[in-house]
């Protein structure tokens, strides 16, 4: 027998649409990717697997005038907003890595790294190093799998092929010469809810031996360059 292939069909199993951007998601990106990364409306910004484009057209709200977002599904050309359609490339990670030789501050991967292999997530994480500028950093958004809440977005997707808690994906860019790596939490959520969890972790982090660092079902992490 072969092995199942399920990407096929993927764009009708995720239903793809165009997305929007409200207040609400402006403030969640805020919180999650502007600030702690620190980014800059003249940085450059590369966005792999983008999907259908609401971190791009998020980048172009923000006055980002130099990004580019990467999907290997043409078929995603049809959704990605108004606001951010001439920045959108249909092309594997590989391909585009091949033919650009360009270099960015800051490389956004949302919900990418857990589709390929350790060995193939380490060997994209170098080729990246290379595109990084001297002072550029990757910002890396994942299932965390050191909480119970994380299982649902890492098993609720058959394309997935590796799982990390913070501890691993420190290992992971430590084997591939990036020198500095700051995992947080992703709260998401009405303004009762992001107040809750925090509160309701910390009574299970007392009554349990082995608490995790961080609870929140989906981690990101802002992943520095390091030396040259």
């Amino acid at each position: 027998m072969s092995e199942t292939d399920f990407y096929a069909g993927y764009g009708a199993w995720k239903n793809y649409e165009t997305p929007s951007l409200k207040a609400k998601h402006i403030a969640q990106l805020d919180r999650d990717v502007w600030r702690p990364a620190q980014m800059r409306a003249d940085h450059t910004v590369l966005e792999i697997g983008c999907g259908t484009g609401q971190v791009l057209a998020y980048l172009a709200h923000k006055g980002v005038r130099d990004f580019v977002g990467i999907d290997q599904d043409p078929k995603l050309a049809e959704v990605i907003p108004a606001s951010a359609r001439g920045h959108f490339i249909a092309t594997p990670v590989e391909k585009f890595l091949a033919e650009d030789s360009r270099s960015f501050d800051r490389i956004l991967m949302f919900d990418v790294l857990e589709h390929f292999s350790p060995s193939l997530g380490a060997e994209l994480l170098k080729l990246l190093r290379a595109r990084l500028k001297p002072e550029g950093a990757l910002v890396i958004k994942l299932p965390n799998m050191s909480s119970p809440w994380g299982m649902q977005h890492q098993f609720g997707d058959l394309t997935h092929r590796a799982a990390y808690t913070p501890g691993s994906l420190r290992q992971l860019c430590a084997s591939c010469g990036y020198d500095e790596v700051a995992c947080h939490a992703q709260i998401t959520g009405s303004p009762f809810r992001r107040l809750a969890d925090p509160l309701v972790h910390r009574l299970f982090g007392r009554l349990i031996m082995t608490p995790p660092e961080i609870w929140s079902a989906n981690f990101i992490a802002v992943v520095h360059r390091g030396g040259i």
